[in-house]
């Protein structure tokens, strides 16, 4: 079918598609995160096993194999980087939490060491609460379980957050 060396170098190709794709993922998180420095060099990184690969296929184009090796490479790093980028969870995100009992879901939030902003509003069946809360990725999870501890029925959304402003500093996210 192939030849033993054919298929090595096709597993090369989809290994470093893997990697360089993963890298691309994480490169445009950070892009979006405002983090230049981190953005940069992994571009760098990304492009030179990109070109690796791309020229490995393009040196024999009469190989299916390493075609099929690049495009698979492709589909596996998109992700693998979504994966690990999501696993990191870098920056912080807002998490907004409308709420009956607002009160209630506030105070156990500043219990647990969270700044929490609390709104009155109205709401479609009436009276509601809104509370904003800015907490780093990995505690969105924790922030949701307390709120739905206490009120199961409250409705959240959560944003990602470029930088913040306290008026005088910027806080890099």
């Amino acid at each position: 079918m192939f030849p033993l060396a054919q298929l090595l170098v096709a597993l090369i190709i989809f290994v470093a598609r893997v990697v360089d794709v993963s890298l691309a993922t994480f490169r445009h998180a950070m892009i979006v995160r405002g983090r230049k420095a981190y953005a940069l060099v992994v571009a760098f990184v990304e492009s030179l096993i990109w070109i690796y690969a791309v020229s490995r296929v393009l040196s024999d184009l009469t190989e299916p194999v390493t075609a099929l090796a690049f495009a698979a490479g492709f589909a596996c790093g998109t992700w693998v980087g979504i994966t690990i980028e999501d696993m990191l969870k870098i920056g912080e995100q807002v998490v907004r939490i409308f709420s009956a009992q607002g009160d209630s879901v506030s105070a156990a939030l500043r219990d647990v060491g969270y700044r929490v902003t609390l709104f009155e509003g109205s709401g479609r069946d009436g009276p509601v609460q809104l509370l904003f809360t800015q907490v780093k990725r990995r505690d969105v999870r924790k922030v949701n379980d307390l709120a739905r501890s206490i009120d199961p029925s409250c409705y959240l959304v959560i944003d990602d957050i470029r930088f913040a402003s306290t008026g005088v500093h910027q806080i890099r996210t």
